[in-house]
């Protein structure tokens, strides 16, 4: 039986279809549906994490290389259809600042090529034309602040937003295709039981602090995590981890595997990868494990 199921994500940069949505890509991919990943930068200004890869060049010399790294990820998560939004360098890697709170910001000064300073309108038909071309019933990205306020992720956002309403609307640019409704649309986040359960885990091994600071998962909750109560959708690591943890290695300019963090996120078997409905066919009840959990597919 063919599976009608079409998973459309649309990350910021290379690697962060890995670190939020590994497991997830490798299980629909393995289960038999569409997958297709949209990345809207190479991430030209990454900043590198090994040692042996210093050389690395912020810019066109950086982007390519993490364009090969993102073809190695894509082999371990299954994954056969992924283009990056408007071509390859369109739009670059805006950088980022630090906010005081910590979180992350636009920096004073960017490109002209800057993703952060695209035409919205421009790069969401772009986004239009892929998205009637693969028809995806449901469509990741993240949410207003791009979860933890750097603004490639919160530009990827918007043109996510803006491009599924403007790809259903009938007689709108016919010439990028027959229009093509989204059935739901959905925020990265992370569940704060699974926060909770990084926390004892890095705790009992002696661990103080992730993320650069404590994060009381009783307290006031950073941006980038979301009480498990409202999570609308929990996919388990499960028999995916393995995948999720060699598409995380293949990003090794970007990655420590080595770090406390992603030693606990990719070594805890009992963790998930969650997100939130933000428009579209409610989910049935509870929090599920599917995202395409009753949804009348057509093909």
């Amino acid at each position: 039986m063919t599976d009608l199921r079409r998973l459309l994500l649309v990350h910021a940069h290379p690697d962060d279809e890995s670190s939020s949505t590994g497991a997830t890509i490798a299980r629909y991919c393995a289960e038999g549906a569409q997958v297709t990943l949209v990345t809207c930068t190479l991430g030209e200004e990454g900043d590198i994490v090994t040692e042996d890869l210093n050389h690395l060049v912020p810019g066109e010399h950086l982007g390519q290389h993490r364009l090969e790294e993102l073809h190695a990820a894509a082999t371990a998560l299954g994954l056969t259809d992924y283009v990056r939004l408007g071509g390859d360098g369109r739009y670059h890697d805006s950088g980022m600042a630090h906010a005081e709170d910590g979180t992350a910001t636009a920096r004073d000064e960017t490109t002209d090529t800057a993703f952060w300073n695209a035409d919205l309108l421009e790069a969401a038909l772009s986004l239009v034309t892929i998205l009637r071309d693969r028809r995806p019933q449901v469509v990741i990205s993240y949410d207003t602040f791009g979860m933890y306020g750097h603004p490639d992720h919160v530009m990827a956002h918007r043109v996510m937003t803006y491009a599924c309403v403007l790809s259903g609307v009938h007689g709108f640019r016919p010439e990028l295709g027959k229009p093509w409704c989204v059935s739901r649309t959905f925020w990265v986040t992370n569940g704060s039981e699974d926060m909770r359960t990084m926390l004892d885990a890095a705790k009992a091994n002696g661990i103080e602090s992730l993320w650069g600071g404590d994060v009381d998962v009783d307290g006031p909750l950073p941006p980038m995590i979301t009480l498990s109560e409202d999570v609308d959708v929990r996919v388990p690591l499960g028999p995916y981890r393995a995948s999720k943890v060699a598409a995380l290695t293949a990003h090794r300019s970007q990655v420590n595997m080595e770090d406390p963090f992603w030693m606990l996120m990719t070594h805890i078997e009992t963790l998930g990868e969650s997100f939130r409905l933000a428009t579209g066919t409610p989910m049935p009840h509870g929090t599920a494990t599917d995202l395409f959990e009753g949804l009348e597919l057509v093909t």
